[in-house]
């Protein structure tokens, strides 16, 4: 009975590994003898893989934008999305294209062989491979290549942090410039001060170890983000990584586990960005402020606005409840009176919702063209700009593009952005300490802005209960620990939140 029950099993298993032994053996040889005959090579065995890909925000630079505050059900910088890094696609596909992984083709939603045939599969999959732009389509660049292009194709892999860094550290024109946390020196850096996460002597993670990936779609966006390719919830407590850290006792410390409910991971394990690797002779600085009106050269004879460039940067905090506003192509725009500034980015949360956590964010301004008459932002042309530095050509080549005269009256004014601030994570010896964000010599961030702040003078708050005490004069754990661990008042009761939206106990 024991060998008939076990038989099927059995076989069914070593039928398995016959297949999967002789799959992959099959799947290495043909790569082996492939020879590199243009787009044709991967489409002729992963047509499905294609299809998946085009289908993707990767391909299309548009989707579903289910955390947008604003803007239409589909955004994406193909068309709607407005920042003051490169402001809109309008008018220079050419140059933006750059960073999409087609061959120089716009993304049509329609699927056709045409379409397919524009992947660029190696961009991701093999980081050895170089392109270049001729006339408008790219073609391999085997010159700056260490291999040659047959070898390219049978030594395909799945996508390592060089291949993911080649577009998302460099957007923006530089190294670093737009994110702030994600730079070249991610894919091989050794300093772990840098990168606990990505460095080669830290946890050596690739993008896949936390990016969820199915069917070519991926997990993850920053608060500046509006599309959502794949709605995957992404966190720091999963099975292979923190799984209790979350928790109400995760921390060996209770008062950091007090912070669990409302503090992201992020906030304290991420005390400044845009540092430099201390093992790449490049800078890590990111860009704070980007000047459309002054045009500047850089190294490379290129004509570019100029930008400001910071590094040690200390993050802004907000909290965020995963929903977001972002300006789109055409909208009436009006002035932040709390910054006094135009708002491109927005990450939407408040100390009482709860939903929201507090998130670092990097902060940066920009001054760039807005329609006067109609109060919109103009994205300005920036193959007129590239070519020629002149801004208000640029500006009037923009105003036609968006369906206007080109004497429409504009101006430049100061926007602003908030964006997700996730990578960068410093060892744990050097994240923030209760010293940086409480009590009077704190300087790391205003508590205060966030919306911790008393309901009344410290003298009526007192008077609710005993008699008037000078809370700078004494700790402000003690003062913390003495109302809310011992005599177990809520928040509210001093405060303008509750302890259920701020911490868990």
């Amino acid at each position: 009975m024991l060998k008939k029950r076990f038989l099927i099993p059995i076989v069914s298993i070593l039928a398995i590994g016959i297949m999967v032994f002789f799959g992959s053996a099959l799947s290495s040889t043909y790569h082996a003898n492939l020879i590199w005959k243009g787009p044709q090579t991967c489409l002729q065995c992963h047509e499905d893989k294609a299809r998946e890909v085009h289908s993707s925000v990767h391909y299309q630079w548009q989707g579903e934008a289910p955390y947008a505050l604003n803007g239409p059900p589909l955004q994406g910088k193909l068309k709607t999305a407005v920042n003051s890094y490169c402001i809109n696609i309008l008018g220079n596909w050419n140059a933006c294209s750059n960073c999409h992984i087609g061959l120089g083709a716009k993304p049509e939603t329609t699927t056709s062989i045409s379409q397919l045939q524009n992947i660029d599969c190696l961009v991701c999959h093999q980081k050895d491979y170089r392109r270049k732009k001729v006339n408008g389509v790219f073609v391999p660049d085997t010159t700056n290549m260490t291999i040659t292009m047959d070898q390219a194709v049978k030594t395909v892999h799945k996508p390592t942090r060089e291949n993911c860094l080649q577009c998302h550290a460099k957007g923006g024109g530089g190294d670093n410039y737009k994110r702030g946390d994600l730079a070249i020196a991610h894919g091989n850096t050794s300093d772990r001060n840098f990168d606990v996460h990505m460095a080669k002597t830290g946890a050596n993670l690739s993008c896949q170890s936390c990016h969820t990936v199915k069917n070519h779609k991926i997990a993850g966006r920053g608060s500046d983000l509006r599309q959502t390719d794949l709605n995957v919830k992404m966190s720091c407590s999963t099975s292979n990584c923190h799984p209790k850290m979350l928790t109400s006792k995760g921390h060996s410390s209770s008062d950091i586990n007090r912070h669990m409910n409302k503090v992201a991971c992020q906030t304290c394990h991420i005390k400044s960005f845009a540092r430099n690797a201390t093992d790449t002779p490049a800078t890590e600085a990111t860009e704070i402020h980007r000047d459309w009106f002054k045009p500047h050269l850089t190294p490379s004879g290129a004509i570019h606005p100029t930008p400001t460039l910071l590094n040690n940067v200390k993050p802004v905090y907000k909290f965020w409840n995963m929903y977001s506003y972002g300006y789109s192509l055409g909208e009436i725009i009006s002035i932040d009176p709390l910054t006094g500034k135009y708002p491109t980015s927005r990450p939407d949360g408040s100390i009482n919702d709860p939903q929201s956590k507090l998130y670092p964010f990097k902060y940066k301004t920009a001054n760039q063209p807005i329609a006067t008459r109609v109060n919109k932002l103009i994205p300005l042309d920036t193959s007129v700009y590239f070519a020629s530095g002149d801004p208000h050509a640029a500006t009037k080549a923009g105003l036609v593009n968006m369906g206007y005269s080109a004497n429409e009256p504009y101006t430049f004014i100061e926007t602003d952005t908030f964006q997700l601030i996730t990578h960068q994570v410093m060892p744990k010896e050097q994240s923030l300490s209760c010293k940086d964000c409480h009590g009077s010599a704190a300087t790391q961030m205003n508590l205060k802005s966030l919306g911790y702040v008393m309901k009344g003078s410290a003298s009526s708050i007192c008077n609710q209960c005993h008699s008037y005490k000078d809370p700078l004069k004494m700790d402000y754990k003690s003062l913390h620990n003495k109302h809310v661990k011992d005599k177990k008042i809520d928040c509210s009761k001093c405060h303008n939140f509750s302890r259920l939206t701020t911490a868990t106990q």
